[in-house]
C-alpha cells in the first residue's frame, strides 16, 4: 500500500506543469497564435493592422482599451490580443 501512494506522489510531482498560471504573464506558443489570429480577424474588419513595433507596450494598453470594445472583444481576447502584440516587440 505504502510503495502504491510514494509511486503516485512520485509521478505526480513528475508531471509537467501548464505554462500558463492564472495570473501569470507567461504565455503558451498556443495562447499568442490564437492572440494573433482574433488581432488579424477582428482588427483587419475595419482597418489595416498597425505594426505592432510602431507603438510601445504603454501606448498599446490605451488603444486596445479603446479598440477593443468596438472589435467586441471579451476580456479573455483582449488579453490575448495585447499579450501577442507586445510578444512581437521582443
Amino acid at each position: 500500500m505504502f510503495s502504491a501512494i510514494a509511486v503516485v506522489g512520485i509521478l505526480a510531482s513528475c508531471t509537467p506543469q501548464p505554462a500558463v498560471v492564472k495570473g501569470s504573464k507567461m504565455n503558451t506558443v498556443e495562447t499568442l497564435a490564437l492572440g494573433k489570429t482574433v488581432y488579424e480577424n477582428s482588427c483587419a474588419k475595419c482597418h489595416d493592422l498597425p505594426n505592432p513595433t510602431d507603438h510601445s507596450a504603454q501606448d498599446w494598453v490605451g488603444l486596445m482599451n479603446s479598440m477593443a470594445p468596438k472589435a467586441k472583444l471579451n476580456d479573455q481576447q483582449h488579453e490575448m490580443v495585447y499579450d501577442y502584440i507586445v510578444s512581437v516587440k521582443k
